[in-house]
């Protein structure tokens, strides 16, 4: 069993770094960099599920941070509604970790894949989601929306996770009436959240291999950097197209995973 990066080989180490700078610059743009980071994770020899995941939720808190920064540099997101998003995200992540340590996630897998084929379906045929800002709820049901999205996709990230972004970013879009680049930015702050509350269940049971962690956190950290930058610079425009392309991928590696699970 892995402890650390002492057992570990260096092109390994190396793996890790590249697939957590690419994830890094994707959950930035448009979240899903899970795809990318967690299966590179379990190619480290000896990682458990459990561990892959808590390290991949460390490494991950590194870059959802640097990009939420740098997003409310830029585009000043409304932390009126961020913020509480934030905090029932976190809690809802809680939940979804410690059902995740006793469920398997096959059973909600089916589901996912469902509701990201009516997401990419929705994206798809109407362009103009997502260009500009028209909030769909005014007063206390517009912080009741957003709390709602929060819980429900906060309680996905800690029992399953990949596509947590992009979740985030189409509801915020199509149920409450964001533009696709403030949309990315309050989903960041609600990331972060998260990420901390599948952290705050993991960490105790000694899940995270730490050296690993900062190393993919340190990765995660310069892709979110710069896919934040990137995406500010492009507009609403180039996150809605690699929004799209995300989603295609996250079918694809979901719904192959509801197909072996059939068949085994």
């Amino acid at each position: 069993m892995v402890s650390g990066l002492e057992s570990i080989q260096l092109g390994t180490v190396i793996l890790i770094i590249v697939a957590g700078l690419a994830a890094g610059w994707v959950d930035a743009v448009v979240g899903g960099g899970g795809l990318i980071q967690l299966p590179a994770m379990l190619l480290v020899p000896g990682i458990s599920p459990v561990q892959a995941l808590a390290t991949n939720k460390m490494g991950s808190i590194f870059g959802t941070t640097t990009s939420a920064v740098t997003y409310y540099g830029r585009v000043r997101p409304d932390l009126r509604t961020a913020l509480p998003m934030a905090v029932i995200a976190m809690a809802g992540s809680f939940g979804g970790a410690v059902l995740a340590a006793n469920l398997p996630a096959s059973v909600f897998k089916p589901i996912i894949v469902a509701a990201l084929i009516a997401v990419a379906l929705f994206t798809a045929f109407r362009p103009n989601v997502g260009a500009l800002t028209k909030l769909r709820h005014a007063g206390h049901r517009h912080y009741v929306v957003a709390c709602l999205i929060g819980g429900v996709i906060g309680f996905y990230d800690g029992l399953i996770g990949p596509g947590t972004g992009s979740f985030l970013i189409i509801a915020l879009v199509s149920a409450m009436g964001y533009a696709f680049l403030e949309a990315s930015a309050k989903a960041k702050i609600v990331n972060v959240a998260t990420n901390a509350g599948a952290l705050l269940f993991f960490v105790p049971h000694g899940a995270v291999l730490w050296g690993l962690g900062l190393v993919l956190g340190m990765a995660n950290m310069a892709g979110g950097y710069l896919g934040a930058r990137t995406a500010v610079k492009q507009g609403n425009r180039f996150i809605r197209i690699v929004f799209l392309a995300v989603v295609g991928a996250l079918i694809i590696k979901l719904g192959s995973d509801v197909w072996h699970d059939n068949l085994a």
